[in-house]
């Protein structure tokens, strides 16, 4: 089985922070870091130094999305405060499935969340490809 995550995070959230909430997200569903296909973000995270140092630990292409073609995917949970914030409702599941190619009914994890050490946010999605 090969998976997308889709990440979220605040800004400035390390990339331990990052790493640990997905290996979480890995464990709940049953998978393991071989079996990541693909990883994705809001493009306003483009520049953001942990998302890239994991990807770049894992040798992921990190994907990212605009955030109008996030708000075009239909997702579980979405979020005013998220909307808010980056325009579309949804990060971390939205980019999941689009990275998957896949719908909501893909989804193996919905939205998980680490808060760090130091306060920072991160949230994981993961979504089985076709």
């Amino acid at each position: 089985m090969k998976i997308a995550l889709g990440l979220g995070c605040d800004r400035g959230t390390p990339a331990a922070t990052l790493e640990q909430a997905v290996a979480e997200a890995l464990a709940a569903c049953g998978a393991c870091w071989a079996q990541v296909a693909a990883a994705a973000s809001i493009d306003l995270k483009a520049d953001e130094a942990g998302l890239l140092e994991l990807a770049a630990r894992q040798g992921w292409v990190l994907r990212f999305y605009p955030a109008a073609e996030l708000a075009r995917v239909p997702v579980p949970h979405p979020s005013e405060t998220v909307r808010k914030y980056t325009g579309t409702p949804s990060v971390s599941e939205a980019a999941a499935l689009l990275a998957a190619g896949s719908d909501m009914s893909r989804l193996l994890i919905e939205k998980h969340k680490l808060r760090g050490p130091d306060g920072r946010n991160a949230t994981v999605s993961i979504a089985r490809l076709p």
